[in-house]
């Protein structure tokens, strides 16, 4: 690595007030300890392991962080250990470091979703911001996740038929088509419609719409372009989404 006076730390509020951990799975020991210097140095905790089992064999901490792998692994490669992450329950950006890498092998790693690929040396600099910049991933993704965590929680509240006009209501439907649809009275939908904004905390049928997107796991949609050419579909989608995630 090569040290930079203009070495600067992680922008206030990151890591949501809990410590990021930077895990290093690196086999050489001197890089270890200079990593764990660097990161030690803004602030951040850090996991050292010198292979891809010993961090698998660990216990890993609640907290937001990532993961800085070198390309060559005992065992096996960084790029085959980041693509098996997913499958092991390991949800942490990676950012690679090597001193043998080449154009093919950054594009695979980049393309697979790492965040960086630097090639040594580098600037101490260049892998903090890319640190912050994976941290700043990973805290995105557990506030998404304890959203939709939460959304799931007010959709299981809703009745049966609460839901089932919800599914509707987020297709564009209006009570009048909805209460033909299955056979009841306008007012009846209406009542239902009601108890669905209420239970879910929408403010406006918009805000309904994009929760619904987020349970269904697909994108936000803008108002008056609600699911365009598969209505049908959505509110099978919907139910089947959160009942079984």
């Amino acid at each position: 690595m090569l040290h930079d006076d203009r070495i600067q730390g992680p922008p206030e509020n990151i890591v949501d007030d809990v410590t990021a951990v930077v895990f290093v799975v690196d086999n050489d020991p001197s890089m270890r300890a200079a990593l764990e210097d660097l990161a030690g140095s803004v602030g951040l905790a850090v996991r050292l392991f010198a292979s891809p089992l010993e961090f698998l064999a660990s216990q890993r901490p609640d907290a937001p962080g990532c993961l800085v792998l070198d390309v060559r692994l005992p065992g096996m490669s960084g790029l085959t250990f980041q693509k098996a992450l997913p499958r092991m329950g390991v949800d942490l950006p990676v950012i690679f470091i090597t001193g043998h890498g080449d154009i093919r092998m950054s594009v695979r790693a980049m393309k697979a979703g790492a965040v960086d690929f630097l090639i040594k040396p580098f600037q101490d600099q260049d892998l903090l911001d890319a640190i912050h910049a994976a941290i700043e991933r990973n805290c995105e993704r557990r506030r998404e996740a304890v959203f939709v965590a939460d959304l799931k929680e007010r959709h299981i509240t809703l009745t049966a038929r609460e839901r089932q006009i919800m599914s509707l209501v987020v297709t564009g439907r209006a009570n009048k088509q909805i209460a033909a649809e299955l056979t009841l009275s306008e007012m009846t939908v209406k009542v239902h419609r009601g108890q669905v904004m209420r239970k879910m905390l929408a403010g406006s049928l918009p805000e309904l719409v994009r929760m619904a997107d987020r349970l269904a796991g697909v994108h936000v949609n803008v108002a008056g372009d609600l699911y365009p050419g598969r209505s049908a579909g959505r509110a099978a989608t919907l139910e089947y989404v959160v009942s079984n995630g």
